[in-house]
């Protein structure tokens, strides 16, 4: 009956603290192996979200002008996608539908009419750090890229 009494001790005892400190290790390692490839691809997530908003931006300020004749002002800015601007009798908007939204870091688009290198308008998102120029995840998104 000693046999019987040790065998059903030990199914009843539960993990050593060695079992799970090696659990522990192996899913920390999976864990630093996954999260900068999930991580990353957030970031190219965000850049591909600029760019079709900047896209659809784009579009909205075409009809605009195919409306008014013209692009809106550098002071007017994307808002006349949304509000009528004054003296503007032919506007026919709202041109988007849920307003000017802002880009995928919770920044403001930038938008310049005349834009740069004989580029009529340009937009502009500057990245995850809001400030001109950076790389990667910190570069600036242009309408004309």
């Amino acid at each position: 009956m000693n046999v019987k009494e040790t065998s059903a001790a030990r199914s009843q005892r539960g993990f050593t603290l060695l079992e799970l400190l090696v659990v522990i290790v192996i899913i920390g390692l999976l864990a630093a192996f996954v999260a900068p490839k999930y991580f990353g691809q957030i970031g190219r997530s965000r850049i591909q979200i600029a760019r079709a908003q900047i896209d659809s931006l784009g579009k909205a300020l075409d009809q605009y002008r195919i409306d008014t004749g013209h692009y809106p002002s550098s002071d007017a800015g994307l808002v006349a996608l949304t509000v009528a601007p004054a003296n503007e009798p032919m506007w026919h908007g709202s041109y988007l539908k849920k307003g000017v939204p802002l880009d995928p870091w919770g920044n403001a688009y930038v938008y310049k009419m005349p834009g740069s290198d004989d580029h009529e308008y340009e937009i502009v998102s500057y990245g995850a750090d809001g400030k001109q120029g950076g790389t990667g995840d910190d570069a600036d998104i242009a309408s004309w890229q």
